[in-house]
């Protein structure tokens, strides 16, 4: 196989025909372009046959889970996908449309040792990718990641004989049954069931039926044109919306999904948003009274609460703080044999014996409903006020283009790590330590801190910040922040701010 190519342009004959692949569409833990400005169909196929390759370089048994999310073109993309896979001999099984856990679900449903998911994830309309993986429940990480790469981008895919193609129909009832089991609700529960018209819709409403919790709609007709807003449970708009359906509808409180369902977002009875990791926090101490002593791995970008938290204390209950990103999270849950991990973004990974250890965000709900029907007395925001008071920021991301992010975060690491060797403060605080582990994380002497690192998926820094004392003195750890990454001219607007 030739090379693929990033000069082709489209509406010409080479586009038709050779292969079109943008190199920084090979991320960290998945693979994302925008379609078809980054990567075109052949390039998509030379994609699967890479994939197929590595599986045979790595002596895994020929066989794939293949699904696709709900979007216009995820079904061409797929398509070419597996073109591209069956020429590298390999066995697809097609589970049709499905969420990203669903696929996940399918390797262990159909004991195949390889998944593929066609998804944009949370990306907006444009982007599509694949997240993938051969060891369940895990996904690629870097080292897989930049191994698929070199065989695609260098043209060393091989073809091999035994290709076959076969739908599989079923996976979805199967899935939902395996979440639900035998569990109904013993006590009464309006939840409002927010898909924001993604994949989510054809799942989320029939999930809180079966368990017998009645469902609020909120745009839950599937649509790929997204006419309300991209969904997304971490960015503010999806919330304040999902917020308004509980304030005019009266509901017990909201759920919310992304367009592969892989998270899920909350929103309390007085329509006030809980970040998914102040949420994780509250099913962590759910958790370690059911299974003291367990360990919880919390990405970098979350609360300060899994280690200072006074009831998982008293629970055993340990904190790991490890690097952002699903495929990150779930080896590490994996590797340390955590009870569970929470990430900011709303990715939870719940293994055994809750779940199988992958990002299910209908795997949320279900616990979500079992928590609350532990605790029949209790609100959601009961129990959101039952937690230490801290402050804390959205996801907040800055534009940095996706050749320039990692060099930028590099020298940004470097200054705050030589502000805290100096001595300095951020918000008025001294800095007690920085953890690079993934970017910085700037932690204060009162607990507080301030993240900076490069998204995995978009052109983009990402902040956060938290603060134990006051919202004021969380504005004032962002501008200090905030100061020290102006000093790099290739930084640009944020999405969202305080």
């Amino acid at each position: 196989m030739t090379k693929p190519a990033t000069t082709v342009t489209q509406n010409t004959w080479e586009f038709l025909r050779d292969a079109m692949i943008t190199p920084t569409g090979f991320r960290e833990y998945d693979a994302r372009w925008k379609f078809p400005d980054d990567i075109n169909l052949p390039g998509i196929t030379a994609l699967g046959l890479g994939l197929g390759t590595q599986m045979r370089r790595r002596g895994i048994e020929p066989v794939i889970a293949v699904g696709n999310d709900y979007r216009e073109y995820s079904l061409t993309i797929k398509n070419a996908l597996m073109l591209g896979l069956m020429q590298a001999g390999i066995h697809v099984k097609d589970i049709g449309p499905a969420l990203s856990p669903m696929a996940y679900f399918a390797q262990f449903h159909l004991d195949a040792p390889a998944v593929a998911m066609v998804t944009a994830s949370h990306n907006p309309n444009g982007w599509t990718g694949v997240k993938m993986g051969f060891e369940r429940p895990l996904t690629h990480g870097p080292d897989e990641m930049n191994e698929l790469r070199d065989i695609v981008l260098n043209g060393e895919g091989r073809a091999h004989e035994g290709g076959k193609y076969e739908y599989i129909d079923g996976v979805k009832e199967a899935y939902l049954d395996d979440l639900i089991g035998d569990f109904r609700m013993t006590r009464k529960l309006r939840v409002v069931c927010a898909t924001g018209n993604g994949t989510a819709s054809a799942f989320g409403p029939e999930l809180f039926e079966r368990m017998g919790v009645e469902v609020v709609p909120s745009h839950n007709t599937l649509d790929y044109n997204f006419p309300n807003y991209n969904p997304n449970p971490e960015a503010m708009e999806m919330l304040h919306d999902m917020s308004s359906s509980v304030t005019n509808s009266g509901a017990d409180f909201a759920l919310g999904f992304d367009g592969d369902g892989d998270r899920c977002g909350v929103v309390d009875d007085q329509g006030e948003e809980i970040f998914a990791d102040k949420m994780g926090v509250i099913m962590a101490r759910d958790f370690s009274a059911l299974y003291p002593n367990a360990t919880f791995v919390a990405d970098v970008k979350s609360t300060g609460l899994y280690a200072s938290d006074p009831v998982l204390k008293a629970n055993g209950a340990k904190a790991d703080y490890w690097k952002t990103g699903h495929s990150h999270m779930k080896r590490r849950v994996k590797e340390i044999g955590a009870l569970a991990g929470f990430e900011k973004s709303g990715h939870y990974f719940l293994a055994e014996p809750i779940g199988r250890g992958y990002d299910c965000g209908l795997r949320v709900a279900v616990e979500i409903f079992k928590l609350m029907d532990r605790n029949p007395d209790k609100s959601m925001s009961d129990l959101r006020r039952d937690l230490p008071v801290t402050y804390s920021s959205p996801t907040m991301s800055p534009y940095c283009a996706d050749t320039e992010k990692y060099q930028v975060l590099e020298r940004l690491v470097e200054k705050l790590v030589a502000l805290a060797d100096a001595g300095g403060h951020l918000g008025g605080v001294k800095i007690a330590q920085v953890v690079t582990v993934n970017g910085a994380r700037v932690i204060l002497e009162n607990g507080g801190w301030g993240l900076v690192r490069a998204s995995s998926n978009t052109p983009n820094l990402v902040v956060v910040c938290e603060s134990p004392e006051s919202d004021a003195q969380l504005r004032a750890i962002f501008n200090d922040i905030d100061a020290i990454i102006r000093t790099e001219p290739l930084v640009g607007d944020y999405d969202q701010t305080l």
